[in-house]
């Protein structure tokens, strides 16, 4: 689990300490999926299940229209307007929270400015979903700061909207359900095309791949 002590003092670091708004901590996990491979995008059942580690995101509120954001993964580190948000091939990993926020003003929520701090434990290209991770993360934490209703297979639908259309990436559903819909020591059987969903308890003890 990430230490929040330390991230807050880097957040801190980068976005200064003189705020009178309040730092905020949200987590995503990552996902693995145990049955089911290539199957989601096809409408068929898979069974993955939450990881114990994933993405974590410290926000506050800025008092303009401006995102700040920055990973301690990635060099990278920009203020955007959430104005006219696009995908830019130089904004790397940031096009995932600008898609969300993007999708998020589709759907008539108003997202005000942040700054975030991402730090995320699941190695990217892994298989385990860190972009699935990043994107619930985000879609969650800014449904709550702007007061709205949380539905966990909605913030998966849209996370995985924004992965198709605003990230240009055709992935199925199984990703950005199994992590924000991920229930401790159990699996998710799946069905895709309807999105019928049942936890399954399950243990996996010391199993490593």
């Amino acid at each position: 689990m990430a230490d929040v002590a330390a991230l807050k003092k880097t957040f801190e670091e980068l976005y200064g300490a003189q705020s009178a708004q309040e730092i905020r901590v949200f987590h995503a996990p990552g996902r693995v999926n145990l049955i089911g491979e290539h199957t989601d995008y096809n409408g068929g059942y898979v069974f993955p299940g939450a990881l114990t580690f994933g993405t974590t995101m410290l926000i506050r509120k800025r008092d303009d229209d401006q995102l700040g954001l920055a990973s301690t993964n990635f060099p990278l580190r920009k203020q955007i307007s959430i104005q006219n948000l696009v995908n830019r091939e130089e904004d790397e990993w940031m096009n995932y929270p600008k898609g969300i926020v993007r999708e998020l003003q589709n759907r008539g929520v108003r997202v005000g400015g942040y700054d975030i701090l991402f730090s995320g434990e699941i190695p990217n290209g892994s298989g385990l979903s860190s972009s699935a991770s990043l994107e619930v993360v985000t879609a969650f934490g800014l449904l709550t700061m702007e007061g709205r209703p949380v539905d966990k297979v909605e913030i998966a639908l849209l996370s995985q909207k924004t992965e198709n259309e605003f990230i240009g990436v055709q992935c199925g559903i199984m990703d950005q359900f199994a992590v924000a819909m991920g229930k401790k020591d159990h699996a998710i059987l799946l069905m895709c095309d309807t999105l019928e969903y049942k936890h399954v308890p399950f243990r996996a003890g010391n199993i490593s791949s």
